[in-house]
């Protein structure tokens, strides 16, 4: 108390020291006391209110507790008073078991007596409901049904009760009610005929099948009865449980698998379409049963069997088994790509599960998958494989056919623009357009596999292209004059690499993805470079074709006979422009290759004639005559291919000029000045060698020892680089050996 009370004085210090801080508060002392007496007097009130609060309960607690006390003692009492009267009465108890006894027969014959109506006319009730079954009354039938098993679940659960080891009197009764267990079982017969027929029944008599929803839940409630009386007495009838609505999805689960293994119409053998119309049955048959079930079987079934859940699971167990039995088939290529496109995209779309008319009760997001992705990768794997082996063949015969087709004795189809071409390119990617379709249709991944397949096929397929059209070339040399069309077919051979081409690219732009342009690009590379081959080796092919006509008249230049006046080159105009009729059927980009190296080849064809030193002029004026029809000459080839060239910007002229050049060189009168002359020719054409303008010297056959061992002098001392844009073509030209030396003597 006394450290209560120093402490609190010391807090009245410092409060009384907080007030008085400043001399104008001390006016404010009798204020402050005041003040303070409130607060005093507040707090003592309050004080005094809860302690008599306190002391009140108390006091109620206290007489509470006493009262409780009396209470015990008065049930301790009591309780000693029902011990006594129990003790007392226990001798009495024993003495009424006679009466317990009598109670239990009095309850049998209670029993006995209320089923005797029941039991004397069994017989009848059994024909009875015999007839309702037949008349397919079922709901009454099964009414009369459970009032036999009532009956005979009483009488042999009363036996039970009043002695369960008396087998004799049990089977005795089992015995008088056998017809009621095959009554049980011929009803079944009939709810299960009902619930196979289903969604049958539904649509022309749905109260049949909400009579037999209704017995089969009747039938549940006295299962769950029987086994609950089972757990508190042991006892259960023969027959239960019968768990009929287990046995109905069991039915159901049997049905719906008969059913899509039932639509298979078609085997392989007999129908090559068999697959595709074995999984459109599938399809209409669950799409419009599920439909069935939506609109019609769910308000004939309780909401706690969710029967459309149930059938739908029911169904896409049943189609999961039978694809998976089909995905392990021996399937043809076909028949894996109708396979998958079904399962991952038709069973999912709009056409099966995910029609409107079965939403929102169907999310095929929910749905398991039909197949595995293992079996999904197996299949597509063997579809490859396949499909390899396929194109591979469907190429060598497309090739095949393409071949025999060049040795007929009519004229390749031309196509809207006049060039003529064969089927082989529209064949070949109207195949791999198909593939890439149906391939698309899969997936991606097989789409981006499909096309490198096909590439990787059509560069194999043109080497062997090329390979054909380089045999059909030596075959006609072999016999020219077959076959007839050689040179409309090889135009068509020619026209055909443009449209390869075209095709390559086109396909690449509508299936390549831009991810896969690089591992394209080395295939595309090759193919390019494969049909620039056979297009430049089929016209070159062509032109040895003119060139073997052209070969007499070819050798007719530079001789005595051509001094003289021939029409050789008259001739070879006439022919080449003859051969360039036919040659209009070229697509654009070849003929104009083909017209360049024409123009080419017949001026170094030209040039040998003078190289071969088929002539030597023996006076200024035969030089002159020569020279002046070799200009005359270059002349009409340049008139020809400016004609032949008519719309191109190509040039023409340059070649013509190198006959031009070298007849001024033959033309020269002093030969004086052949050394500037065969200066001037170096200097344009400098890949000229010594042995050319040896030949030269030979044709004009008045030179000098010292003129030409000047002039070849000069050329061995070499001269300027040549323009870079020159473009060779005495290195083309070979002459017949004649040594320098032998020249000067």
């Amino acid at each position: 108390m006394q450290e209560t009370e120093r402490e609190a004085l010391g807090t009245a210090v410092q409060r009384v020291a907080g007030m008085l801080q400043r001399p104008d508060q001390l006016d404010k002392v009798e204020q402050y006391r005041r003040r303070e007496a409130r607060k005093k007097a507040s707090v003592e009130a309050r004080l005094k209110a809860a302690i008599q609060s306190q002391l009140d309960g108390v006091r109620t607690g206290l007489s509470q507790l006493h009262n409780a006390l009396h209470d015990v003692k008065d049930i301790q009492r009591s309780l000693a008073d029902v011990s006594k009267d129990w003790r007392q009465s226990i001798n009495t108890i024993e003495n009424l078991k006679e009466v317990k006894d009598a109670v239990v027969h009095h309850s049998q014959l209670a029993a006995a007596v209320e089923n005797l109506k029941n039991i004397s006319s069994v017989p009848e009730i059994v024909r009875d409901t015999q007839n309702l079954i037949e008349q397919g009354k079922l709901l009454e039938a099964h009414q009369k049904l459970m009032d036999l098993e009532c009956s005979r679940d009483d009488l042999m659960y009363e036996q039970y009760r009043m002695d369960s080891k008396n087998t004799r009197d049990m089977k005795l009764i089992h015995i008088y009610f056998a017809e009621v267990q095959k009554l049980s079982e011929e009803l079944a017969k009939q709810l299960w005929m009902v619930v196979q027929r289903s969604l049958v029944t539904v649509r022309r008599d749905p109260t049949l099948l909400v009579s037999v929803v209704r017995i089969i839940e009747r039938e549940e409630k006295i299962d769950r009865r029987m086994l609950d009386r089972k757990k508190q007495t042991g006892f259960i009838p023969p027959g239960r449980p019968k768990q009929w609505k287990e046995k109905m999805f069991d039915i159901l689960d049997k049905t719906v698998s008969v059913r899509i293994e039932s639509t298979q119409a078609d085997t392989k053998e007999s129908e090559k379409m068999w697959l595709v119309r074995h999984l459109e049955i599938i399809r209409k048959y669950v799409l419009d049963d599920l439909t069935v079930v939506k609109n019609l079987a769910v308000q004939c079934f309780p909401p706690h069997y969710k029967i459309f859940k149930k059938f739908l699971g029911l169904y896409h167990q049943a189609v999961a088994s039978r694809v998976q039995e089909l995905a392990a088939e021996d399937l043809e290529a076909n028949e894996i790509v109708t396979l998958v496109t079904w399962v991952l995209n038709t069973y999912q779309s709009a056409e099966m599960m995910g029609n409107p008319e079965l939403a929102p009760e169907v999310d095929v997001n929910s749905l398991q998958p039909l197949l595995s992705n293992d079996v999904i990768n197996q299949l597509l794997s063997k579809y490859m494989s396949t499909l390899t082996s396929n194109i591979i063949g469907w190429l060598r015969k497309a090739l095949e056919t393409d071949r025999k087709d060049w040795e007929k004795n009519s004229e390749p189809e031309a196509d809207q623009d006049g060039y003529y071409q064969t089927t082989l390119p529209a064949i070949v990617f109207q195949m791999f357009e198909q593939n890439l379709q149906v391939a698309t249709q899969i997936s991606e991944d097989l789409k981006a596999k499909v096309l490198l397949l096909c590439l990787q096929q059509m560069s194999s397929f043109l080497i062997r292209y090329k390979e054909e059209a380089q045999l059909f070339k030596e075959e006609h040399v072999r016999n020219r004059q077959h076959p007839a069309c050689y040179v409309q077919y090889m135009i068509a051979v020619i026209n055909n690499c443009q449209t390869f081409r075209e095709s390559i690219i086109s396909l690449k732009r509508k299936y390549l993805r831009n991810d896969m342009e690089e591992g394209m690009l080395t295939n595309h590379s090759n193919m390019d470079v494969t049909l620039e081959t056979i297009a430049r080796e089929g016209c070159l092919n062509l032109l040895d074709e003119v060139f073997m006509d052209l070969e007499q008249h070819l050798n007719d230049l530079m001789t005595r006979k051509w001094l003289g006046g021939t029409n050789s080159v008259d001739t070879i105009c006439v022919t080449i422009e003859d051969y360039f009729h036919d040659f209009a059927k070229i697509k654009k980009p070849y003929k104009k290759k083909m017209t360049a190296e024409a123009h080419r080849r017949v001026v170094v064809e030209y040039i040998k004639a003078i190289m071969q030193k088929r002539i030597s002029f023996r006076s200024a004026e035969e030089r002159k005559d020569g020279a002046e029809r070799m200009i005359k000459e270059a002349e009409q080839f340049k008139f020809l291919f400016n004609r032949l060239n008519a719309g191109s910007d190509e040039e023409t002229d340059g070649l013509c000029d190198t006959i031009i050049a070298i007849a001024e060189v033959i033309k020269l009168t002093d030969p004086s000045l052949l050394y500037l002359e065969f200066s001037t020719l170096i200097t344009k054409y400098p890949d000229i060698r010594d042995d050319h303008i040896a030949a030269l010297l030979a044709m004009r056959g008045d030179a000098t020892r010292d003129i030409k061992q000047t002039i070849i002098e000069t050329l061995d001392q070499g001269l300027s680089q040549p323009n870079p844009n020159y473009v060779p073509i005495f290195k083309e030209i070979p002459v017949p050996t004649l040594t320098v030396p032998k020249l000067l003597k």
